[in-house]
């Protein structure tokens, strides 16, 4: 069965088209939309920005009925490993750097390079890693819907480690 997205392609894509931030999202468009606005924002996160050279930094920036926004920083080298996020569905968008998300899509290996103003929208269950293989910082955004509860480990596909442009 073809999702929505698979049929009229990526909403995001059309950020014109999407409907202006919700106080507190319902969707994956309003949670879209809420990231958008506070990336935006740049003075209201900027400052709480810090960078560790042992392990990803993180600082949940918000929370509200039934979701939650974090922010994170990553030096380079630093990764997730090949997770998913349980129950939640959730929007990354890249705020500075780049990162790379990296996930299968029935089988095929898919690499995804994410510069400022990248989004990606995941439901639940959707295994993904997202790393820092540039040379510079960057920082990211995440909301989560409901809020992030667990965020399970999965072992790598090694057979498949080969990643294909997308």
């Amino acid at each position: 069965m073809n999702s929505d997205v698979q049929i009229a392609g990526d909403p995001l894509a059309l950020p014109h088209l999407m409907p202006p931030p919700a106080a507190h999202p319902a969707t994956v468009a309003e949670c879209a939309g809420l990231a958008r606005a506070i990336a935006a924002d740049r003075a209201s996160w900027a400052h709480l920005v810090r960078y560790d050279a042992v392990s990803r930094w993180y600082h949940r920036l918000r929370t509200g009925p039934g979701y939650e926004v974090w922010l994170l920083s990553w030096v380079p080298g630093q990764g997730s490993g090949l997770h998913d996020h349980g129950p939640s569905s959730g929007v990354l968008t890249v705020l500075d750097g780049a990162l790379t998300e990296r996930h299968q899509d029935g089988g095929r290996a898919v690499r995804r390079r994410l510069t400022p103003g990248a989004q990606r929208v995941f439901a639940p269950g959707y295994a993904h890693e997202v790393v820092n293989d540039s040379l510079e910082p960057a920082v990211s955004l995440h909301v989560y819907f409901p809020g992030l509860t667990e965020m399970p480990l999965h072992r790598p596909q090694c057979a498949q480690a080969v990643a294909v442009g997308g």
